[in-house]
């Protein structure tokens, strides 16, 4: 079993939240691999940036989720996967989807839609943490 920590962001601008969709058609948010002598905060950063061309300020770290997959791209070895979420803010509404990463577009969604949007269950769940933390940072609302 092989051992993956990657990091991304919940990515906040007014009352909307950043999402990527892949080519298969899941909504899903930007993260991505550390890289070698990189912080996970400086890895969300830059993978926000990488994914969808959206500068951020991180604002707090939400937290980290696990899972375990088969990396059926490779040598069907089983990954056993952490990712750390920030919430982050964006100072501007314009995104980018990287196509080479398989992403076809990137939106800013309504909060109230997010979650459902959103794949992946520990995906919703993070998402709905960011909103409920968003709301004690007034400046956002």
């Amino acid at each position: 079993m092989r051992e993956e920590i990657s990091a991304g962001g919940v990515v906040i601008f007014g009352n909307a939240i950043l999402l990527l969709k892949k080519y298969n058609g899941d909504w899903v948010l930007p993260k991505g691999k550390v890289e070698c002598e990189e912080t996970i905060q400086e890895t969300a950063v830059r993978e926000v940036h990488e994914e969808a061309s959206v500068k951020v300020e991180v604002l707090k770290y939400l937290g980290k989720i696990h899972y375990t997959f088969k990396n059926s791209w490779e040598d069907n070895d089983v990954v056993n996967k952490t990712v750390h979420w920030f919430l982050m803010q964006s100072r501007a509404i314009d995104c980018l989807p990287l196509k080479e990463e398989g992403f076809i577009d990137a939106k800013f969604i309504h909060i109230d839609r997010a979650v459902d949007l959103a794949k992946y269950d520990d995906e919703k769940e993070i998402i709905k943490k960011a909103i409920e933390d968003t709301k004690k940072f007034k400046r956002l609302w």
